[in-house]
């Protein structure tokens, strides 16, 4: 089979298209049914607010009936997500920028500056997309690199199955563009002072089955040293995180700095500054992170029928991006945690040293989310291991899987939102 960039959709064997009419015409609308009615009901019984178990009941149908390549077949991929959102979202804020201005002026308020934030992303959304050096990964930036003097590294989720969806777009401009204090002030407030800024970079990474385990990683580490490499980014001026398989993704690079990853390999050099135990990460986010296949979490009993995740959602992981992987199979019986840090009998342990890798650590999750014991496990097993690193753990009752996705996707700067923000700005003193 020919290699695809993680660019490129792929294109469906006759078996395949016929297998995706099937699913979508005749299992799909039933599937979706019970999906709405479990969801609303379950949410109904423990006296949660009904908003967003919609499309948690759509994308648990979508995710469990489908392949990777199915999926991958009917959604833009994250590139052609990314020019579409841009485009739209530019042009939006130039429009509410416009708007605000003649609505000031006819009530005679007006001082010619127009809405700052609004045309703060006005003025800074532009198509910027970077290859990195493998072909097959990019980094599409979201803001201006070349002003930025704060950084984020965002690794996007999907079950290593599916695209970057606008929601997570919109999360990274709302919550980490516009918390730049240049986002705040009136274009003629910002004459000739420097103001302080955020650029995100969007990991573009391959999906399964096409790239399996390690190859994320590899590609994930390779983003990071190229960063490093650009003179502009350092360790203290950079955040870097994910949700779900991307919160997945940021726990193996952390893992992977601890302890390099022999099958990783590529260019590692750039990371020798946090191996040597110098200038440390700003801080590292998990959002609903995945970090076990285990079937014997409480949660995943609890929250299968309510949650947009199934209580088989980590075995069809493991099938696609694990079964059969020599680079798995080879750390598992050496007790190594890379992949799946919570399957291993000592996670303290393999975390222990974070504390000279990264200042700061987020994880949110849940109370009806799949791996809500998941990410409860991680920042506790973090915390004992770390003393003196600062842990911050948010478990939200009304919540399931990836909120902050969900308010991306609907655009609003809902409670996930706002949290996510404020540590953020905590954590780099904007």
């Amino acid at each position: 089979m020919a290699s695809l960039s993680a660019s490129t959709s792929p294109r469906l064997s006759v078996g395949e298209g016929l297998s995706l009419l099937f699913k979508l015409a005749v299992l799909f609308p039933p599937n979706l049914l019970v999906s709405l009615l479990r969801s609303y009901t379950l949410a109904a019984l423990r006296g949660i607010p009904l908003q967003h178990f919609a499309t948690c009941a759509f994308y648990r149908v979508a995710l469990h009936g489908l392949t990777p390549r199915q999926l991958q077949f009917i959604q833009p991929s994250t590139e052609a997500v990314y020019a579409a959102w841009l485009t739209r979202r530019q042009s939006r804020a130039a429009a509410a920028n416009l708007k605000h201005k003649r609505d000031s002026n006819s009530n005679g308020n007006g001082n010619g500056n127009g809405d700052p934030e609004a045309a703060f992303l006005a003025s800074r959304l532009r198509l910027d997309t970077e290859p990195l050096p493998d072909g097959r990964s990019s980094l599409l930036w979201i803001g201006d690199r070349q002003r930025a003097t704060r950084f984020v590294l965002f690794f996007h989720g999907g079950g290593y199955m599916a695209p970057a969806l606008p929601g997570h777009l919109e999360w990274c401009a709302r919550a980490y563009l516009l918390a730049s204090p240049a986002a705040r002030k009136s274009n003629a407030a910002c004459e000739g002072a420097k103001e302080e800024e955020v650029a995100v970079a969007v990991l573009q990474y391959t999906l399964c089955p096409e790239g399996r385990y390690p190859t994320q990683l590899r590609q994930a580490a390779a983003a990071l040293a190229h960063l490093f490499a650009s003179g502009r980014v350092r360790p203290g001026n950079l955040v870097l995180g994910g949700d779900s398989a991307g919160g997945n993704l940021m726990a193996q690079v952390l893992g992977h700095l601890l302890r390099p990853n022999a099958a990783v390999g590529g260019p590692v050099e750039g990371l020798s500054l946090l191996r040597a135990g110098g200038e440390r990460l700003a801080g590292a986010f998990l959002v609903s992170p995945v970090l076990s296949v285990s079937s014997r979490w409480a949660s995943v009993r609890r929250n299968g029928g309510i949650d947009m995740l199934s209580a088989s959602s980590a075995a069809t992981l493991k099938y696609w991006m694990l079964e059969g992987v020599e680079e798995y199979e080879a750390e598992v019986g050496e007790g190594k945690g890379w992949a799946m840090p919570m399957d291993l009998e000592d996670v303290e342990g393999w975390f222990r040293g974070l504390d000279s890798i990264v200042k700061d650590v987020y994880v949110t999750v849940g109370e009806q989310e799949v791996l809500l014991d998941h990410g409860v496990g991680f920042a506790d097993a973090v915390r004992r291991g770390n003393p003196g690193l600062t842990v911050q753990l948010d478990v939200m009752k009304n919540e399931a899987h990836d909120w902050i996705l969900m308010e991306g996707g609907k655009g609003v700067d809902g409670d996930a939102m706002k949290r996510m923000r404020a540590w953020f700005v905590g954590v780099l003193g904007l």
